[in-house]
């Protein structure tokens, strides 16, 4: 499942970390230090540190874990490994497949919330690797995309402009991608039953088997 989030940062919280990056609250140094090793070679951006990175992270990462369209589809336990990336002229990143692990922790789903208007800088698109092609994504600032961390996967070179964006993984509470979507798809169902003002008993049972399935398959 590949899923578009927008609106996962305010105009005023992606202005903040603009400003910081201005003031030097905020350094870029070599990306590639951040690099399992087989993606070490194909890695060519920058990663963020400095004294505001925390803050800035804490808040990005609170806003993506309180998205109840991201919470239906990844049940997520946690984040991993979040980080602000910026791709300057020249700057790609490969072909590759994240790390299973980091820091010890699993990882189910990738993501990246894009902090530039799309406009504003040319290639630079993240691109899904598929049996049944390639699916290019590049969002407006403040929109997310969310994908499972198995895929094969890579951005684009940057020609113009500059990319920013935050990335990171989540560790699901529901290890298999097939149930995630199960429970996603359900919960969607159960959405829309509920603006349809179906009757009760039925949304109750749908609740019941949502529960149970949940009950056999998390992870805690």
């Amino acid at each position: 499942m590949l899923l578009n989030i927008a609106d996962v940062l305010d105009a005023a919280a992606i202005a903040a970390i603009h400003r910081e990056i201005r003031s030097g609250g905020i350094v870029f140094s070599d990306g590639s230090a951040t690099a399992g090793w087989q993606a070490k070679a194909v890695k060519k951006n920058e990663q963020a540190s400095g004294a505001a990175l925390d803050g800035i992270i804490q808040k990005a990462s609170s806003a993506i874990l309180a998205h109840p369209l991201l919470r239906a589809a990844a049940n997520p336990k946690l984040l991993v490994k979040v980080m602000l990336s910026r791709y300057k002229p020249g700057m790609a990143y490969g072909t590759h497949v994240d790390n299973a692990l980091m820091g010890g922790v699993r990882t189910d789903l990738s993501f990246t919330l894009f902090l530039k208007e799309p406009d504003s800088y040319e290639g630079g698109a993240l691109v899904i690797e598929g049996n049944d092609g390639e699916s290019e994504i590049k969002l407006p600032a403040g929109s997310l995309v969310l994908y499972p961390t198995t895929t094969l996967h890579h951005v684009s070179e940057v020609t113009s402009g500059e990319r920013l964006a935050i990335v990171g993984w989540v560790r699901s509470y529901i290890r298999s991608h097939e149930n995630r979507e199960t429970l996603f798809d359900l919960e969607n169902a159960i959405a829309s039953l509920r603006l349809a003002n179906v009757d009760r008993t039925v949304l109750d049972r749908l609740l019941k088997v949502k529960a149970n399935l949940m009950r056999g398959w998390v992870e805690d």
